[in-house]
């Protein structure tokens, strides 16, 4: 008799160990110490759970006490009958006549999702109104053809589509980089033209003096440089910055 409560014991143990080892593979259950700390996960997991499932069951006992047509509803919907079918059955009415009703709470919010609905559609019609006019003066701007104009929409569809879903394309990469990098750009080249003009005219301006150095006017008597000191490259590049 002990020898055959020796073996349920051992039997019972080695259940545990498989089932342990098939939660955690990588648990070792040679190790009492380990063995004993995954054994304590596990109950804390399961308490976790059930704790979880009580507390839903509480709430659909609730549900179900504070309005018993909702025990009814959800027993037809688990037999796999139509909702709006449970629904005429068990307010043996027509729902329409609910909603007709201005005074019934269904009615309210029914009105007011017709109203939001509407004020969604306007907004969406109006927004398709301004985008095809935009969509339109840039593809003239451009001078792109319509084929062209539809390949950057698509292109621009595809982007956003793929937003819907969490992706991303390197083309929609590029594209954002090109567009980050646009402006700064145009200020450098902007910076750089504006640079080489400057450069240009202070040239310009030494060149005219070193032809008029020491060379006689009109007159005959030679021309005698002013008590004023001639400027600097600097001071003409500052004057050329100032005028700009």
């Amino acid at each position: 008799m002990a020898e055959a409560n020796n073996q349920e014991v051992k039997s019972r143990r080695d259940a545990l160990r498989e089932r342990m080892l098939k939660r955690n593979p990588e648990l070792n259950v040679d190790d009492p110490e380990a063995y004993s700390g995954g054994i304590s996960d596990y109950l804390d997991e399961l308490d976790g759970q059930l704790s979880g499932y009580k507390e839903q069951q509480d709430k659909l006992n609730n549900m179900m006490n504070a309005d018993p047509r909702a025990a009814y509803l959800l027993a037809s919907l688990d037999n796999g009958e139509d909702l709006i079918l449970s629904l005429v059955k068990l307010l043996r009415t027509n729902i329409r006549d609910i909603l007709d009703d201005p005074d019934s709470e269904a009615s309210k919010e029914y009105a007011k999702q017709v109203a939001d609905g509407k004020a969604r559609d306007a907004e969406e019609a109006a927004n398709i109104e301004e985008t095809k006019q935009i969509i339109a003066a840039w593809q003239e701007k451009n001078g792109l053809t319509d084929e062209e104009g539809n390949a950057v929409l698509d292109f621009l569809q595809g982007v956003l589509e793929d937003g819907l879903v969490g992706k991303v394309s390197e083309g929609s990469l590029d594209m954002g980089l090109k567009a980050i990098r646009h402006d700064e750009d145009v200020a450098e080249a902007a910076d750089a033209a504006l640079v080489q003009g400057k450069n240009t005219r202070v040239k310009e301006e030494l060149r005219k003096r070193k032809e008029t150095d020491g060379v006689s006017a009109l007159d005959g008597t030679p021309n005698t440089p002013k008590q004023q000191r001639p400027k600097s490259i600097l001071q003409l590049a500052r004057e050329e910055e100032i005028g700009a």
